[in-house]
């Protein structure tokens, strides 16, 4: 199969990849991809593009689509759902750190705060985020939960009844991180995910 490249660098191309031996084999059907894909619909103002891969739990395989996503297709930003717990096939941190050049801890830390808030075997997670640096560019790779609401959650944080901000979502940071790594200007729709960004980095419109 050939990877398309990308070829507008205003565009955010996010590479989504569900990792799981029973939906990869067609057991049961992916609900990860569909999940993000319905979020980021609903998230984004600024224009962007996926690349979906499903794939088993298996460390090479998980390593090699991370790398094709970043250095082929030219991805900006990488979600991987899926493989994260303490179980002998949960791999996927472990594959994320190999193609990573930077970790990104806060993300992780940030993750399971937003968890515990729901469940205590939160702390049983073990998601990371890295950076994954070519000699030409940078992508931003984060694993989540493996829940379709484990994902919105996590992604946009809490809210009270009023809609307040309780908890913040790790989505928040990501465009800065983005333009920090050299990506494009992503824009989100603040009633999903308000990004932060320093008045200094925020384009006029």
């Amino acid at each position: 199969m050939t990877t398309p490249k990308k070829t507008d660098p205003d565009e955010l191309l996010i590479g989504l990849v569900s990792i799981s031996d029973r939906a990869s084999s067609g057991v049961y059907e992916d609900q990860g991809i569909p999940a993000l894909r319905d979020w980021f619909t609903a998230a984004l103002t600024s224009p962007w593009k996926m690349e979906t891969r499903l794939i088993p739990d298996e460390q090479a395989e998980i390593e090699k689509a991370l790398i094709e996503l970043v250095d082929e297709a030219g991805c900006d930003l990488v979600l991987t759902t899926g493989g994260t717990g303490p179980a002998r096939r949960d791999v996927t941190p472990e594959a994320t750190l190999a193609v990573g050049t930077k970790e990104m801890p806060g993300f992780g830390e940030q993750m399971r705060q937003i968890s515990l808030k729901f469940v205590p075997t939160a702390i049983l997670s073990r998601q990371v985020a890295v950076i994954r640096e070519t000699a030409d560019r940078a992508a931003l790779i984060m694993n989540l939960p493996g829940q379709p609401k484990s994902i919105k959650e996590t992604l946009e944080g809490l809210k009270d009844a009023d809609g307040k901000q309780v908890v913040a979502g790790i989505f928040a940071a990501v465009p800065y991180c983005i333009d920090l790594i050299g990506g494009p200007y992503i824009e989100t729709n603040e009633a999903v995910c308000k990004a932060f960004r320093p008045k200094s980095a925020i384009r006029q419109k």
